[in-house]
């Protein structure tokens, strides 16, 4: 955990060595300079807890100091050190954003109060930042929904999970719930008072993406016109979701395995170690193992992430959870009152769900805003589960709306294909044989439709 950060301006030699060696055995970091140009510069390339300054410097004075604090880290509070009897200086401080000040000659358990209060008072904002945060999206055990084998074997194995520090690398297809799953182990661990923050590595380019995980000093870069802390900083004590790892820009990897290794970051443009403790939680739907032997991901990074491996099973895998989904999906949009008919929720069951449980999700908020009645029909359902069969056991019926006899047919037989293979252990020759099918023409189809490679 890092420690608590201080700069300390004050250009008498003596009052600040004094100062120096107090803050110190209290605990803090404390960075010390002699004059008003030092303590800007050094706002200028770290970012500070606290700043304790003298309001009567040669040069900058503490208003100064001040001024540029509150414009560069706006959340760092200023403690103001005036001479006895000039409280017209502090009272100007204070109105000027200052959190209190110190007189001189100073007693040392004043300081210790209002350090102490100052402390309080930042870490409070913090905590309170991360209730809201939690407030808005409270993720529990309870709310990963599942009674399929699969399932019940990833909800058991979550508390043992959380109560570790490893690193744990979530794998599953999109729409499965890595970041459901990412949250409950955060929530569910001696972690869960700190912060939980979460990134997608997909969806940003890698120069914002690295200045959104490790931060930034002013001037760092075009448009940087204040320090900004990174996600790693701000989820000191707690846990980093880094979504879709396997997007992550190879020169990125070797930065973020220096984080795993040393513990320790540089913000862009800064020549200082930030030292922090956070939980690693990575998520993919790729296969990160094939990536690396595809030189597209460090195999290093891969070991360093794949601790605790864990894989979310795709819908189409846990069909038996779909009625207790459908439930959940409707108690959450507050239709508690709403059902589907046997022969709907037929439709659902054989459905193949590419999108997973956020289609399923997604399907059930469109039907309830496009329809009034309390019992959902068939007819209610979007057209690619009226005019669907995803597995052997029966056809959809045919009425006066048609059908689309090209489509069905090749879901039938893409069906066919999986399931061969699914049979046969992946062993394209005797998938084959199951269908009746010339090797060559097994092949033929498997390329037509995308399943797989078509190379034996």
């Amino acid at each position: 955990m890092k420690k608590d950060r201080i700069l300390l301006a004050e250009d008498e030699k003596g009052m600040n060595e004094v100062l120096r060696i107090l803050l110190e055995n209290e605990g803090y970091e404390v960075t010390s300079v002699f004059n008003g140009e030092d303590a800007l510069r050094s706002l200028e390339s770290e970012i500070f807890d606290i700043v304790i300054t003298d309001i009567k410097m040669p040069g900058a004075d503490g208003y100064a100091v001040l001024k540029k604090t509150k414009d560069l880290s706006p959340s760092t509070l200023v403690i103001m050190i005036t001479a006895f009897g000039t409280n017209e200086d502090a009272i100007e401080a204070m109105k000027l954003g200052a959190y209190d000040y110190i007189n001189k000659p100073f007693k040392v358990d004043e300081i210790r109060l209002i350090l102490k209060r100052a402390i309080e008072k930042r870490r409070l904002i913090k905590e309170i930042e991360i209730l809201r945060e939690k407030i808005k999206t409270t993720y529990r055990l309870e709310d990963i929904i599942g009674r399929s084998k699969k399932m019940q074997e990833l909800m058991q194995a979550l508390p043992k999970i959380a109560r570790s520090n490893s690193n744990v690398l979530i794998t599953g297809e999109s729409g499965s719930g890595k970041e459901l799953v990412a949250r409950a182990i955060h929530n569910l661990s001696t972690r869960a008072e700190k912060q939980f923050v979460a990134i997608n590595c997909a969806t940003l380019p890698e120069g914002l993406l690295e200045s959104e995980l490790f931060g930034y000093m002013k001037g760092a870069f075009t448009g940087a016109t204040h320090n900004k802390e990174g996600l790693f900083e701000i989820a000191d004590g707690g846990s980093i979701f880094l979504d879709e790892i396997a997007e992550m820009p190879f020169q990125l990897q070797a930065k973020l395995l220096r984080v795993i290794e040393t513990g320790t970051f540089r913000r862009l443009g800064s020549t200082s170690d930030i030292k922090v403790d956070v939980r690693i939680i990575a998520a993919t739907n790729k296969d990160l193992k094939e990536e690396t032997q595809k030189g597209r991901f460090r195999e290093d990074l891969y070991y360093r992430l794949n601790v605790i491996p864990i894989r979310i099973p795709p819908l189409r895998e846990r069909k038996e959870d779909i009625p207790l989904l459908v439930e959940h999906f409707l108690k959450k949009a507050g239709a508690e009152n709403v059902r589907f008919s046997p022969e709907a929720m037929k439709r659902l069951l054989e459905y193949e769900w590419k999108g997973n449980v956020r289609e399923l999700e997604n399907m059930i908020e469109r039907i309830l805003l496009l329809t009034e009645r309390e019992i959902i029909l068939p007819e209610d359902l979007p057209s690619e589960l009226q005019q669907q069969n995803s597995s052997p056991g029966g056809l959809p019926e045919l009425t006066e709306k048609g059908i689309d006899l090209d489509r069905l047919l090749e879901e039938i037989e893409i069906t066919y294909l999986k399931k061969a293979l699914e049979i046969a252990s992946g062993v394209k020759t005797e998938a084959a044989k199951l269908l009746n099918l010339s090797f060559r023409s097994f092949r033929h189809r498997l390329a037509k439709y995308g399943i797989g490679e078509a190379e034996d």
